[in-house]
């Protein structure tokens, strides 16, 4: 971890705002992660963390999207994401990832997460509704980190976010996020048109320059209703771009996250060893966000525990899922999730009614399970967190 980080996270953010993410979401992340390996010794199932789709309504229309708005949109009830909050509570999770849609879209959010000082929320936002208000709310309240997407420069950013001077009004949010002094992160979805802009040593220092503290890589999924698979990156491609991690760490000036990788370099999927799942806005639990079929739902968010814990079917996912593949299961073998769907007689999540046939026409991409081609660790700060706090319980035995 570069000094040039330490400095910024000390002088940056606003002190509150810092106590919060390093306590809310750093110290209590670890303990939730202690709590869920506990959890797994006794043969109780409980994810550490949870993603909420909190609505299907968005402003934007981006290449490779699952969600399908609606009208009127599908959004989770107050009182209800306030039972969920409150129940993962009970079972020692803090951390909630928000998205949508647009999560800013949904009214009456940040009522919900002013009532939980306690916790820590991600909010995934394409930014262009980050105002100058609601970066100072976001200020006051002062546990929530907006994760801002950032899917390529300019022109390409444009093309895949389906409007018009998109990058401009993120780059207008993400200021109003640095004025305000919140502890900001942003990130992007890696594919064939914007891998040689957001891969580079360039970004990383301009994208710290404008304020954010964390960077997330993901990799481009084609799913949903208009997958675009031609964007999906080769095996080669995700190689390069794990490398280019590898090595951005030792001296970047913002935090670059993953979710792919343990300290070693072997490939991890969060659904596939349970740490996390998502729910969607009708309620249902899915493994992960693109993974939209279900058989259970949240009702009206109470009783949590006993719901994931009598789950036969996330349970055999997790097994199907980890004997299949310690990647992505929907990049390397969508034919299993459309056999594993047909099988189980799974709902259709994603409002559609397409699913079993978007799974059945899809053809498998480049993944991050490349046995032989690991790539560890050089940064002893990254290597100690994954090993201890995220993916060290030896998942896939």
């Amino acid at each position: 971890m570069s000094a040039a980080l330490m400095k910024r996270l000390l002088t940056e953010p606003d002190k509150r705002l810092l106590w919060k993410f390093s306590y809310n979401f750093g110290y209590k992340g670890m303990r939730s992660i202690e709590k869920f390996e506990k959890r797994l010794k006794r043969g109780e199932y409980f994810p550490a963390f949870l993603f909420l789709s909190v609505t299907n309504a968005c402003n934007l229309a981006c290449q490779g999207c699952w969600v399908s708005q609606s009208n009127p949109p599908k959004q989770i009830s107050p009182g209800t994401l306030d039972n969920v909050i409150t129940e993962c509570k009970r079972q020692g999770s803090f951390f909630f990832g928000i998205l949508g849609g647009e999560p800013l879209l949904y009214e009456g959010l940040f009522d919900v997460f002013e009532k939980h000082p306690d916790c820590y929320f991600l909010l995934f936002t394409n930014g262009t509704l980050i105002t100058d208000d609601v970066a100072r709310e976001m200020r006051r309240i002062g546990n929530i980190s907006p994760l801002v997407s950032i899917e390529g420069l300019e022109e390409v950013s444009d093309v895949r976010r389906g409007g018009e001077n998109v990058y401009e009004q993120s780059m207008l949010g993400l200021a109003n996020c640095r004025k305000h002094r919140l502890v900001t992160g942003v990130c992007t979805s890696v594919c064939k048109s914007n891998i040689d802009d957001l891969a580079s040593e360039k970004f990383v220092n301009d994208i710290a320059a404008l304020g954010a503290h964390y960077l997330w890589y993901y990799i481009y999924r084609p799913v949903g209703p208009n997958p675009e698979p031609r964007l999906a990156l080769s095996a080669e491609q995700v190689t390069e771009l794990r490398r280019f991690i590898v090595d951005i760490r030792l001296k970047a000036p913002l935090m670059v996250v993953d979710a792919y990788w343990d300290d070693k370099g072997n490939a991890l999927c969060p659904a596939g060893v349970g740490i996390a799942n998502h729910i969607s806005p009708d309620g249902y639990i899915e493994p992960c966000p693109p993974i939209q079929f279900a058989k259970d739902n949240i009702g009206d968010g109470t009783g949590l525990f006993d719901i994931f814990n009598r789950s036969d079917f996330l349970a055999k996912f997790r097994m199907m899922s980890c004997k299949t593949t310690q990647g992505c299961i929907i990049m390397e073998h969508p034919d299993k999730l459309s056999d594993f769907m047909k099988t189980e007689d799974a709902i259709d999540s994603s409002g559609r009614g397409t699913l079993k046939e978007e799974f059945d026409q899809m053809c498998a991409c480049g993944s991050h399970h490349q046995p032989g081609k690991e790539i560890p660790e050089r940064s002893w700060a990254y290597r100690f967190a994954k090993k201890h706090w995220f993916f060290g319980f030896g998942a896939y035995g």
